[in-house]
C-alpha cells in the first residue's frame, strides 16, 4: 500500500510507490485520488506496468488532487478478479470513502454474514469490504473515528488506508502483524508498506506506524490515536524470511541483515563441506551469502533469473506457480556441473517448486545437492495475510524432513530453528507471530467465528486461506 496527503502529483508519486511494492502483490493494482472532497479510482488487473502501461500514462492526468491512495493486490481471501482489485471506493451517506487494506480478517466471514442479514450488499468478495460497510454504519463525528469504530470489530491483521476525500488515515492492528510507514517529502505526508516505496519517491523515514495506533493526515497536519484495544505485538517473522524487500526497515530492523544473520546461523547449525553456495533467487540471496561468509564457501550464481517472470509463490494458481519456475529460472551448467553445492531457499511450501528446481541441477550435472532452508518447517496454515494452503497440502505437515529430503532428491535437507530463526531479528521470540511453524496462533482462527452452513459453503469467501 501507497498513501500521499497534501503532494500536488499525488497520484503519479502513488504510482512510483507501487512500483517499488510490487513484491508484495501482482494480480492488480490501483489507484484512488481526491480532489475537493471528489475521488476518481482507476483499477486493474496485473502489475502496475499492466495497469498504467507506458502507452496510457495519461490515465494518471485523470486522477487529480492532492492526495491518493493505492494497493498491489495479493489475494488470500476473496478470488482473484477485477472487483476485488483495491483500492475498493464507494459513495454513502457522507460522501464518498476509499480504503487499501494488506492482511487478513480473521472474522470477517462472520461480520459479512451479520451485514448481509442486515441488509447490506456486498460488491467483491474481498473481506476489506466489510471495512467500508461498517465505517459507514458509524455514528462517529470525524471519518477517522467511524474507521477506529470499525476496525474495533476486526479481528486479525490489518495494515490500512483509507480516505473520504478531505483526510488520510493510515492504521495498523493492535498486533501490527503488517509493516506500515510515514513518510515525509517536503510538506506532504506519505504512507508505505515499505521503506523501499519511501526512497523510490526521496521521501525522508519518519517513523513506523505503531501496533493499535490510528494516524490522520489532514489540514490540521498529523495526528495520532491509539483508540483500538491493546494486544502483545505478533508481527509476522516471514515478512524477513520472504515477502519484504531486502532493501526495506520493517519492524524496526534490516530486512538485509535479518536475512544474512539468517544464513550465518544455518551455516553454524548445518556445516557440510562443498565446493559452492548457492540461492533460489531472489529472496534467498541474501541469506545464501551470509551461508557463504559464515562458512568460508564462495558464493556464485548458479540460477540465472529471467526477470520479466514475476515471484511464484504468490501466484494464486498451482498451475501458474509451476510453469513460472519453467520460465523464470535456468541453470549455469559451467557453475553446477561436478561440484558439490549449497543450495539456498526462503521455504518449501508444498514441495512441487523445489522438487522442479532440484530436477533442473541435477540435469545439468550437480555431484551432491545440500538443501538448506532460512525458515522453519511450515506446518500450519497462516490467517493474516500470507497465502500458505490448508494444513494437509503443506509438505511439512504430512512428512518428516528425511521423508522430504527423499521426496526432492537431496543429498541433505536442513531447516532453519524457531530459535535461530528469531536469533537474527534481533528481537525476543514472544515478538512475533511463529504460528505457520509452531501453530501458536496469537488470535482465534476462523473456524472460530460462527457461520451459516450457507456461509461456509460458499467457496469465493471461504474461511480458509485460498
Amino acid at each position: 500500500m501507497f498513501g500521499v496527503y497534501g503532494a500536488p502529483e499525488a497520484a503519479t508519486l502513488t504510482y512510483l510507490g507501487l512500483y517499488a511494492l510490487q513484491h508484495r502483490g501482482q494480480e492488480g493494482a490501483g489507484i484512488v485520488s481526491a480532489e475537493d472532497g471528489n475521488l476518481s479510482r482507476f483499477v486493474g488487473v496485473g502489475l502496475v506496468s499492466d495497469v498504467f502501461p507506458k502507452k496510457k500514462i495519461h490515465r494518471l492526468a485523470d486522477l487529480k488532487g492532492n492526495m491518493a491512495i493505492g494497493h498491489v493486490r495479493y489475494s488470500t481471501y476473496g478470488s482473484s478478479s477485477l472487483r476485488n482489485v483495491q483500492p475498493l471506493s464507494v459513495d454513502y451517506a457522507r460522501g464518498a470513502m476509499a480504503i487499501a487494506h494488506n492482511g487478513n480478517i480473521v472474522n470477517g466471514a462472520r461480520l459479512r454474514q451479520e451485514l448481509e442479514e442486515q441488509g447490506a450488499i456486498f460488491q467483491s468478495t474481498s473481506d476489506s469490504e466489510v471495512v467500508i460497510h461498517l465505517v459507514a454504519r458509524s455514528s462517529g463525528e470525524r471519518f477517522c473515528d467511524c474507521v477506529a469504530e470499525a476496525l474495533e470489530r476486526m479481528v486479525g491483521a490489518y495494515s490500512l488506508l483509507a480516505t473520504n476525500g478531505e483526510e488520510v488515515v493510515a492504521a495498523r492492528d493492535p498486533r501490527g502483524f503488517r509493516p506500515l510507514w510515514i513518510g515525509r517529502l517536503g510538506d506532504a505526508h506519505i504512507f508505505a508498506s515499505e521503506t523501499c516505496a519511501l526512497d523510490i519517491i526521496d521521501a525522508e523515514w519518519v517513523r513506523e506506524i505503531e501496533p493499535g495506533e490510528i494516524v490522520v493526515a489532514s489540514s490540521n497536519g498529523l495526528e495520532s490515536f491509539k483508540p483500538l484495544t491493546p494486544a502483545r505485538p505478533s508481527p509476522c517473522i516471514f515478512e524477513y524470511v520472504y515477502v519484504a524487500r531486502p532493501d526495506s526497515v520493517i519492524f524496526g530492523e534490516s530486512v538485509d541483515e535479518v536475512r544474512k544473520r539468517l544464513g550465518a546461523n544455518l551455516a553454524k547449525q548445518a556445516p557440510v563441506e562443498a565446493d559452492l553456495v548457492m540461492a533460489v533467487p531472489d529472496s534467498s540471496n541474501q541469506v545464501a551469502l551470509g551461508y557463504a561468509h559464515a562458512a568460508n564457501i564462495p558464493f556464485e550464481m548458479g540460477f540465472i533469473r529471467n526477470h520479466y517472470v514475476g515471484r511464484t509463490f504468490i501466484e494464486p494458481d498451482q498451475s501458474i506457480r509451476d510453469f513460472g519456475v519453467k520460465i523464470k529460472l535456468n541453470v549455469s551448467r559451467s557453475t553446477v556441473a561436478g561440484k558439490r553445492i549449497v543450495l539456498v531457499d526462503d521455504s518449501i511450501v508444498r514441495g512441487t517448486t523445489s522438487k522442479k528446481i532440484i530436477k533442473m541441477l541435477r540435469r545439468a550435472g550437480a555431484r551432491e545437492i545440500h538443501f538448506r532452508i532460512s525458515c522453519p518447517p511450515i506446518i500450519d496454515s497462516c490467517y493474516y495475510g500470507i497465502d500458505t494452503p490448508r494444513r494437509e497440502r503443506l509438505i511439512a505437515s504430512q512428512m518428516s524432513t528425511e521423508e522430504i529430503r527423499d521426496y526432492l532428491g537431496v543429498d541433505s535437507l536442513v531447516y532453519q530453528t524457531i530459535d535461530g530463526m528469531v536469533e537474527a531479528t534481533g528481537r525476543p521470540k514472544e515478538g512475533f507471530c511463529l504460528a505457520c511453524f509452531n501453530s501458536e496462533y496469537p488470535t482465534p482462527r476462523p473456524h472460530d467465528f460462527e457461520c451459516s452452513p450457507r456461509r461456509r459453503r460458499n467457496n469465493d469467501i471461504s474461511n480458509e486461506p485460498e
